[in-house]
């Protein structure tokens, strides 16, 4: 077995998160002190570059099977390490420091098709995943080593390649003494269960389901692509959530199944989006109704999944939100009169920034690889045994 790449007790590590809500790429500069799992994380600097509408839209054709093709995904894959390098060098500049200050950049990519569970009846559709955004391309714009393409050595023994936050959680988020699920709204939603004092083998994960996708999806198209999301929640305050159409939804085989499992926009995307809208146009939902009815929708998942998969296992005091969903208050307030005995907070009130958290993890997950530990955790992929995830590209 090849040993570690570096003994660094110390290193600067810029994380890249690019996720499946396509709003744009989320820059953290972290400085680490150690590693696995008694590491100590400390944000530096928080950079974030929104998406144009050209490209959200392009990037949602290429999650779909009807307007992909081989072509686009080729190119887009160099096209957005292109931009994951503009927004590094940015990012830095930004916090008033130079390339060389960084020791090493830790991209998770950009996931444009997820296959966890391989088709029974075509064989050529394996368990597989794509992360797009080329790690070669990226460490030579940037002229620092680049690790990514966490997921498929996670499949590769026998997980899902997801959810991988779960790790940097438990690095995070664990409590003494509080039971505590961190839940992630970004495109889709995920949670991660610390139980009080739990080891690796205590946490367990999985996608709750759709976070943000549909909620924007449905804004992008009542408000004629003026909107890519309802800022605050604002929106959906105005309406009332169709609870019948909520509990159609909630018949979709996915949220009884039972975890580990993961998803992304092959099951809840823009085709899902726009049939929901249709749906709730036909029920005579107005567009404030159908915004509360999607954001419903989104925490009523959270919560079931809570109710059916977490609870039963294990006491939970705390529920800490953090990616986009954070920001939204019609979906907090949601998730509150959900779930009474919880105190649902974000991450933001507890230190770590709500719209940083996933980059910083990632900047955890690029440091353990190069130390040669195992930065995953078996008990919330799936996986058969602990490995090493990521790629190394030199500059």
């Amino acid at each position: 077995m090849i040993g570690p790449l570096w003994n660094k007790q110390r290193a600067t590590v810029l994380g890249l998160m690019s996720g499946t809500s396509l709003d744009g790429i989320d820059a953290a500069i972290v400085s680490i002190e150690g590693a696995g799992l008694e590491a100590k994380a400390k944000l530096l600097h928080y950079y974030s570059v929104p998406y144009d509408e050209a490209l959200r839209e392009r990037m949602k054709e290429l999650c779909t099977t009807e307007r992909s093709s081989v072509d686009l995904v080729c190119g887009m894959n160099v096209y957005l390490a292109e931009k994951f390098a503009e927004a590094s060098i940015a990012a830095v500049r930004n916090a008033g420091m130079d390339m060389e200050d960084i020791d090493l950049i830790s991209s998770h990519g950009q996931t444009v098709w997820h296959i966890p569970e391989g088709d029974s009846v075509d064989p050529y559709k394996v368990r597989s995943t794509l992360q797009l955004g080329d790690l070669s391309v990226l460490a030579k714009r940037t002229g620092r080593p680049v690790v990514g393409d966490f997921r498929p050595a996670d499949m590769a023994v026998g997980g899902q390649g997801a959810p991988l936050a779960p790790y940097g959680d438990l690095i995070l988020f664990r409590h003494p003494s509080k039971g505590r699920l961190l839940q992630n709204i970004g495109g889709i939603g995920n949670c991660t269960a610390l139980p009080a004092f739990a080891g690796p083998e205590d946490v367990f994960a999985f996608d709750t389901g759709p976070g943000n996708m549909v909620i924007d999806q449905a804004v992008y198209l009542l408000s004629n692509g003026k909107l890519t999301y309802d800022e605050g929640g604002s929106w959906a305050a105005q309406g009332h959530a169709d609870e019948a159409l909520i509990a159609e939804m909630l018949e979709h085989p996915y949220f009884a199944a039972e975890p580990p499992k993961s998803t992304g926009r092959e099951l809840f995307g823009k085709a899902y989006a726009a049939e929901f809208v249709s749906r709730a146009a036909a029920r005579g939902l107005d567009g404030s109704d159908i915004v509360a009815t999607a954001t419903a929708f989104t925490a009523r998942t959270i919560a079931e999944g809570c109710k059916r998969f977490v609870f039963p296992r294990c006491s939970i005091a705390e529920i800490i939100v953090s990616g986009g969903g954070a920001h939204n208050r019609t979906l907090l307030n949601m998730l509150r009169q959900l779930l009474p005995g919880q105190d649902v907070l974000t991450s933001g009130e507890l230190g770590v920034s709500d719209d940083a958290k996933e980059a910083v993890i990632f900047a955890l997950l690029g440091n353990d690889f190069m130390h040669g530990i195992s930065n995953h955790l078996p008990s919330a992929t799936g996986a058969s045994r602990s490995t090493v995830l990521g790629k190394l590209a030199f500059p």
